[in-house]
């Protein structure tokens, strides 16, 4: 992994990241140990979300730097999921908010050792993902402690006694400001940690030594029981904590690091099967959340032939906040029409390659409209070919047919578009001309199309956070964010008069999170109101369902498993067919009927030809008839 990329030079002709991004993967998922680790590259902050991660996009024409960096980033998150144990972590944090970002930094860099001490390659992508943060921060810049992180310069000189690297030349300044006061006090117990840096009991408890020796044994706390709920809330279990808690001014850079990631699935459910009753005082939520999927699951083993459907424990705080809004209440005539041309330029040279597909697309369904008819009637349009029978038998009654009408285009299309922030630039560009185009060429064939799209209201909560937080902040309190779902075509709307909605996809401030569950039980349920014999759904996403606020408070894959409960119902137990496209993600491993593309430019072929297969399926007849004919193709 190491080598990857260094050919790469400035200036150089561009070429496909995509080899890259699918080394840098499965290097994540060999680091990891997790084979089913999603790696998402998008513009969104560097993090770990249950078996999710996230990591910078690269650029068209990257640099070595750049690829280094990325490598770094993803081999740290890797690492913070192969080698940090959730339980261990929580139980050993200190109390207090300046020992707890020391504890949080110095166990990133505990991570980062274990692999950089047994791969030369991780080594090196570390270091250069570390000098890229702090050359980013201007920590080269600093003139007094006050602006040095106390916590940067004891995870720095932790990872320099673990593995024997300098701090990076970025930060040198930053670990010299606090170098001599450190030694001083506690180069005793940085020296003893390289023996228990595969132990993460062991060094927790050097930790708190150090942290002792540093005066801060006030903050460390009473670590024989379980921290409290409200202070495991920023325990690395999410890299965007809650921000203007009292811990955040104190981590600094730190948030945007792999230092504040979210637990992993296997350390999720990882619950104590024989707790006693005193231990089920100090279980976390997490490990009460596991332990009653457990339960449940092991409740379903033992009626296997049971109809009722599997319960799920995803709960709203409050939907006083969500709303469901029409392009046109969102942006005015003159801003939609401005963004319906920004549009368009940006995609000049793309639409007659989309438009080339929906043609064909247009030529197969039409050709699979099987025309049946019905002979010898009494009224209707002549059958010319009976027409020898009345100059042989003039005396023969005129036969006539009658065309009967087909299930064909007795149906509607749902597409729902992802529209978060990892949505942003070229793929929801192309995701919004796709579906514009798509939805013409389906009118054509008399198919009814919606197109609908999900976020959230704000970054980070919003004002259901508010409200929790007012509401002193109850454990396990589910989603908590206020949702934004979006109408730009309705199914009863011609497209000429939807046509310019689909500009707002290109509104700068749009695009936020993403809980794809909800989103999907609401287009389910609009697409159930329809009349229409068949119903088809199809989810265009980029990645697994990620709401910072609300994985930070709840188990790192919640919203994971609530979209894996909605999937399951639609296909097992709804009449509307579902289909999906990841854009560079993984879904076949969410949906029975799914496709993966690498390159958002392929997501118009994706789409005509998803919708192409599933219009391949035999049409039920509509109407009966004597001597039905095939009939070729209308043009």
């Amino acid at each position: 992994m190491a080598g990857l990329g260094d050919n790469s030079r400035p200036g150089q002709k561009a070429v496909s990241t995509e080899p890259f991004k699918q080394a840098v993967t499965g290097t994540m998922r060999a680091i990891s140990g997790e084979p089913e680790m999603d790696v998402v590259f998008s513009a969104d902050r560097p993090g770990l979300s249950g078996t999710t991660a996230r990591l910078p996009d690269v650029s068209r024409k990257p640099t070595a730097r750049e690829l280094a960096v990325t490598r770094g980033l993803g081999d740290s998150l890797a690492l913070r999921h192969a080698c940090h144990d959730a339980k261990i972590h929580a139980r050993r944090a200190p109390t207090g908010p300046e020992a707890r970002a020391i504890f949080e930094a110095v166990e990133q860099a505990r991570c980062d050792a274990v692999g950089s001490r047994r791969m030369a390659g991780v080594s090196d992508n570390i270091s250069a993902m570390l000098d890229d943060r702090y050359l980013k921060s201007s920590s080269g810049e600093i003139t007094s402690r006050e602006e040095a992180p106390l916590q940067d310069a004891i995870a720095l000189m932790v990872r320099e006694r673990l593995t024997g690297q300098k701090p990076p030349a970025s930060a040198t300044k930053l670990v010299d400001m606090w170098r001599g006061w450190i030694e001083e006090k506690a180069a005793g117990d940085l020296d003893r940690m390289g023996d228990q840096v595969e132990d993460q009991d062991g060094f927790a408890q050097l930790v708190h030594e150090l942290l002792t020796s540093l005066d801060m044994g006030e903050e460390i706390g009473d670590q024989d029981q379980d921290n409290d709920p409200d202070n495991a809330e920023d325990d690395g279990q999410n890299d965007d904590a809650e921000t203007g808690d009292e811990g955040d001014e104190q981590t600094g850079e730190q948030e945007s690091s792999p230092q504040e990631m979210e637990m992993s699935g296997e350390e999720q459910e990882a619950g104590e099967q024989d707790a006693s009753d005193s231990d089920l005082e100090d279980m976390s939520d997490e490990d009460m959340t596991d332990e009653a999927d457990d339960s449940l699951d092991q409740d379903q083993r033992e009626m296997p032939f049971s109809n009722r459907p599997p319960a799920s424990d995803y709960k709203v705080f409050t939907t006083a906040n969500d709303e469901t809004i029409t392009a046109e209440e969102l942006c005015d005539s003159a801003e939609l029409d401005r963004l319906r041309g920004f549009l368009d330029k940006q995609l000049t040279n793309m639409q007659g390659a989309v438009a080339r597909l929906a043609n064909r697309l247009q030529r197969k369904l039409m050709a699979q409209q099987n025309r049946s008819w019905s002979f010898d009637l009494e009224e209707g349009i002549l059958d010319t070919a009976r027409l020898t029978r009345a100059v042989t038998d003039p005396m023969a009654p005129l036969a006539f047919k009658q065309e009967s009408d087909t299930n064909f285009r007795d149906t509607v299309v749902t597409l729902l578009l992802d529209n978060s922030g990892s949505m942003r630039g070229r793929p929801i560009t192309v995701a919004a001309t796709c579906a514009d185009i798509l939805a013409r060429t389906l009118e054509r064939c008399g198919v009814k199309v919606e197109i609908l799209g999900f976020t959230t209201k704000a970054w980070k909560g919003g004002q259901s956070r508010e409200a929790w937080m007012k509401a002193e902040k109850p454990a396990a309190p589910g989603r908590l964010n206020d949702l934004r779902h979006i109408i730009y075509k309705s199914a009863d709307a011609p497209w000429r008069r939807a046509r310019r909605n689909l500009g707002l996809m290109m509104r700068e401030g749009l695009l936020k999170e993403n809980i794809d569950g909800e989103a999907l039980t609401w287009a389910h349920e609009r697409l159930l109101a329809r009349t229409e014999q068949r119903r088809i759904l199809m989810m265009i996403s980029d990645g697994a369902p990620v709401d910072d606020c609300t994985l930070s408070v709840n188990p790192g894959n919640y919203l994971e498993r609530h979209l894996r409960y909605v999937i399951e119902e639609i296909e097992n137990r709804s009449p509307v067919e579902l289909i999906a496209i990841g854009i560079g993600h993984d879904v076949t491993r969410y949906y029975k009927r799914a496709v993966t593309i690498v390159d958002a430019e392929e997501l118009a072929g994706a789409m005509t030809d998803q919708l192409a297969d599933l219009f391949d399926d035999e049409v039920p007849d509509a109407g009966a008839g004597r001597g039905r004919r095939r009939a070729g193709g209308r043009r």
